[in-house]
């Protein structure tokens, strides 16, 4: 993770992958910026343009010379939304992490809802929960045996890990290692490492603008190939106690 978080003074980064969604971003911006300044908290946000091939680069820059707390990442190429998550992720600078999708179907107002479950102690990391989500039903289908098929393979119990809207402490990420595909498994991995993960319903809109970037059968199938992934790096996973002896302990 970026050392400078203990200079910057940002106490919480958003961080978010867009991958061409030039007519959303504007519009994201303005909501993450009303949103944030509600909080009263030092904050930034992250946009991570995933080598968007429409017009979504001038529109970036065009937001970022408007907003003075708006920061820009671009990959070169398209690497996926696990490499852009990751990239921003590892360059936030906040004491907490919320990560947001890019096509407005997330609501900002959430992350500051569920901040506080964060900072009190309550949980190390919120994964929010779509319960009632506005999309077709044949992607809700999709989701929902996706979301079993991931539980089972892994003994989890998280209804909805492929939710982008999540806060956390920037501690729980430090030491996970993103392959492609496993921002579906953030809440498995983090727990992982030991932190203490919540699932909490949040708000979710209908697509308005640009198209989704998953269909329905790749993404099941990509989900259960990865799903054993993880499974197989949970039973590998290295668990011990040590302890170190002094001289003088007889």
């Amino acid at each position: 993770m970026n050392s400078s978080q203990g200079e910057s003074g940002i106490y919480l980064s958003v961080v978010v992958p867009a991958y061409n969604e030039q007519e959303n971003l504007p519009r994201l911006v303005a909501e993450v910026e009303s949103a944030l300044k509600s909080a009263g908290k030092a904050w930034e946000l992250v946009l991570v343009n995933d080598g968007s091939t429409d017009d979504s680069p001038s529109v970036l820059r065009r937001l970022l010379a408007e907003h003075l707390r708006l920061r820009v990442l671009s990959l070169k190429r398209r690497s996926g939304q696990t490499a852009a998550l990751e990239a921003g992720l590892r360059a936030a600078r906040g004491r907490f992490l919320a990560t947001l999708d890019a096509d407005l179907q997330n609501d900002p107002y959430d992350v500051v809802r569920l901040l506080p479950m964060v900072e009190g102690g309550e949980c190390d990391f919120v994964n929010g929960w779509r319960r009632r989500r506005d999309d077709p039903w044949l992607r809700r289908l999709s989701t929902r045996v996706a979301n079993a098929v991931r539980n089972w393979l892994t003994h989890e119990d998280i209804r909805d890990s492929a939710c982008a809207l999540k806060v956390f402490r920037r501690e729980c990420v430090e030491r996970v290692k993103f392959f492609n595909g496993m921002h579906r498994f953030l809440p498995t991995l983090v727990r992982m490492e030991g932190y203490r993960v919540a699932e909490v319903p949040v708000s979710h809109r209908a697509r308005t603008a640009g198209v989704s970037k998953y269909g329905v059968w790749n993404r099941a199938f990509r989900a259960l190939r990865d799903a054993l992934a993880v499974r197989w790096m949970q039973s590998r996973i290295l668990r011990y106690e040590v302890e170190e002896w002094r001289r003088d302990d007889g």
